[in-house]
């Protein structure tokens, strides 16, 4: 993990609720990561793990009045985020940290030219006049290797394909070299080749830029290409941390060993036995089982499990997990359940 000085996002205790007739439903509980600067981080889990809701509360986007977050803390390179106010959070976002949504159809505005939209965020943040604005944007056209730039400046989003679409994302998210870019599903909506090219521009992009990346995927796969560290989140919270590469070779979580065990394997022979999975779904978060939200799922639960909330325990080298099979032996310790 990053040291103090080497992080540039930092994340205490983040909590996001959402406020109903019926009462309260909390999202994220407890949530803690580190992101050091020009790193990749991954938040990898099921739909409904709370992935998205994480890139939102730190963006400030979560929809008030019914949501409501709060944390210990969100240090964005000495700025505490979860102290200023909405004004305050308008100046960083777009500026600081930037976000690239899932589609990027749902987020151009289809009656606008795309180069006044990707240079919107220098006209807010930098003041600066239109010319110079469409010069930028020519720039982060050709960084982000959209072919012909001039031509496509005047385009409007319809008019691009999936991936040069997601392109100009990009570029909108890095025009003001922000600290921090929020990748949220990035390439789910593209087809393989051009999730390959995708992924491999953002690489390029964070080695010539510099800018930290937290990688929001449900895909292991792009976990292991993409990412220097991996958070895995299960219905609300962080089960397990670790670099990459332990997280692969020893994966501590039983729902990490659930995920990366349902990854097909390449080359393997077809057979007429389903692929594993994990049984289940991921818990409703109104109606929370006792104890462990994995434990209903789990082939390792113990009665402690229903019983309990296990807290992350180290195990070495910044790997972490949130499982009674970690505990001390005098805790955990109870056999296996009937």
């Amino acid at each position: 993990m990053a040291s103090a000085s080497d992080t540039v996002l930092s994340v205490r205790e983040l909590r996001t609720e959402f406020r109903g007739d019926r009462g309260n439903v909390r999202v994220l509980d407890d949530i803690s990561f580190d992101v050091g600067r020009g790193r990749i981080v991954g938040l990898v889990g099921e739909s409904g793990s709370g992935k998205s809701m994480t890139a939102l509360s730190l963006m400030g986007l979560v929809p008030k009045p019914q949501g409501h977050v709060s944390a210990k803390s969100i240090m964005l390179d000495g700025t505490d985020l979860a102290t200023l106010t909405p004004d305050g959070m308008r100046r960083i976002r777009g500026s600081e940290i930037s976000m690239v949504f899932q589609e990027p159809m749902t987020s151009l505005n289809p009656v606008r030219k795309i180069w006044d939209q990707v240079g919107e965020p220098l006209a807010i943040h930098h003041g600066l006049k239109r010319r110079q604005i469409r010069d930028r944007v020519l720039e982060m056209f050709e960084l982000v290797g959209i072919p012909e730039p001039k031509a496509r400046l005047d385009a409007y989003p319809h008019e691009l394909s999936g991936g040069l679409r997601q392109r100009a994302m990009i570029a909108m998210g890095l025009i003001c070299e922000p600290k921090l870019l929020i990748a949220d599903e990035p390439t789910t909506a593209l087809d393989v080749t051009t999730q390959s090219q995708i992924l491999r521009l953002m690489l390029d992009l964070r080695d010539r830029v510099g800018t930290a990346i937290i990688m929001i995927t449900h895909d292991l796969g792009i976990i292991a290409e993409m990412c220097d560290e991996v958070n895995v989140m299960y219905a609300g919270q962080i089960v397990e941390q670790a670099n990459v590469f332990d997280l692969f070779e020893r994966p501590s979580h039983p729902y990490t060993r659930g995920l990366l065990a349902s990854i097909p394997k390449a080359g393997a022979a077809r057979v007429s036995r389903r692929m594993p999975s994990i049984p289940g779904m991921v818990p409703n978060l109104a109606k929370l089982p006792p104890g462990c939200r994995f434990g209903p799922r789990c082939g390792d639960a113990m009665p402690i499990c229903q019983q309990r909330v296990p807290e992350l325990v180290g195990l070495g080298q910044g790997h972490v997990a949130g499982c009674w099979l970690h505990a001390p032996q005098e805790t955990s310790g109870q056999g296996a359940a009937p």
